[in-house]
């Protein structure tokens, strides 16, 4: 019996964190949404202005990118190509590994990141104020 409930506490703090989830990640979306952007794009452009700000690498390996925002390959590469074309984002080749392709921000990019920024911390504050 007691096996049971732990499992069943286990299940409820699971489905706890997943609506969470799926609630900031609306709100994130309804707020970024008045700035041309959705979550996924924000997200994006903070891995490469937080590798700019770092003082260490202005461009990233599409898979480093893939690998901080939970995205797949594919999915990826589509958000980076529709970046790109409203000029926020960049390629180019990987000079280390010509098969490589290299993502970085553009000025546009670097400016819309640094007005939106305050946007996303405040609704992640926010949400996740009663989450622990």
């Amino acid at each position: 019996m007691a096996a049971k409930n732990a499992e069943r506490g286990l299940v409820e703090q699971w489905r706890e964190i997943l609506s969470l989830h799926a609630r900031t990640q609306c709100e994130l979306d309804r707020v970024l949404h008045g700035h041309g952007l959705c979550a996924s794009d924000f997200e994006v452009l903070d891995v490469l202005a937080e590798g700019v700000a770092s003082g260490g690498n202005c461009a990233y390996r599409v898979q480093e990118i893939a690998d901080r925002v939970h995205l797949s390959q594919s999915a990826l590469s589509r958000l980076i190509a529709r970046l790109e074309k409203d000029g926020l984002v960049e390629r180019g080749m990987c000079a280390e590994d010509r098969r490589a392709v290299r993502v970085s921000l553009t000025e546009k990019g670097s400016a819309l990141h640094g007005e939106v920024q305050p946007v996303q911390r405040e609704v992640l504050s926010r949400m996740l104020a009663g989450a622990d």
